[in-house]
């Protein structure tokens, strides 16, 4: 009993922080519409750390203060951002849950970019046209390769990068807090250096090619 309410207390922790996240890191990018945001990267870790079911009741909650609180797309900006973080992060767990190892995240992180980068290409054109003014299906087509496939492959990379250089630290400090037990022995160190390494690049190779798509340089 102590156990899940501690899992449920870390739980609403991070879907909060979540929410803040959303809010300090929000940007426009390949579309006015469409946005830059890190929440999945905290649901992500959530799922790592407590499974899938404490995933989508963060995906669920999250999405439904957006709605009421900073989002203009209503029902639709709400149904759009559950499929796209389930389709992210779901798989995502679901393998690291079944191979708890860094071969296991590595393979599910990777599943989950190209998970939703193909989902959202059928949602967008389906639920676009319904909330975004004067776009009808047609017009929706040929944005499909040029606006919400890099879109969509660009910010899942970019969050499954930033979970490979965050999952480790904050599962550490949670264990060391006394909040979190691991149920597997944890990576080689060398491997962590190299895994921790080439994250980080791919987190600002990401970085520079959202700031070339905005034109900053």
């Amino acid at each position: 009993m102590q156990k899940n309410l501690r899992e449920i207390v870390i739980s609403a922790m991070l879907a909060a922080l979540a929410f803040v996240s959303m809010l300090l890191i929000r940007f426009p990018m390949f579309a006015p519409f469409l946005s830059y945001d890190p929440k999945d990267v905290i649901i992500i870790i959530g799922g790592f750390l407590f499974g899938p079911l404490a995933a989508i009741y963060t995906i669920v909650v999250v999405a439904l203060v957006e709605m009421i609180t900073i989002s203009e797309t209503g029902f639709w900006g709400l149904l759009m951002n559950i499929i796209s973080s389930t389709a992210f992060v779901i798989p995502a767990v679901l393998i690291y849950r079944w191979k708890r190892n860094l071969a296991g995240a590595v393979i599910g992180l990777i599943v989950g970019v190209i998970a939703v980068t193909g989902v959202m290409l059928l949602w967008n054109y389906l639920i676009v046209p319904l909330y975004v003014p004067h776009v009808v299906r047609a017009d929706v087509v040929p944005m499909l390769a040029s606006v919400f496939l890099p879109f969509n492959l660009v910010k899942s990379a970019l969050n499954a990068a930033i979970v490979m250089l965050l999952y480790k630290p904050v599962s550490v400090a949670l264990q060391q807090a006394g909040l979190y037990q691991p149920q597997a022995a944890a990576p080689r160190g060398r491997i962590n250096i190299w895994v921790l390494v080439i994250s980080a690049f791919v987190v600002l190779t990401l970085i520079l090619i959202i700031l070339a798509e905005r034109g900053v340089f």
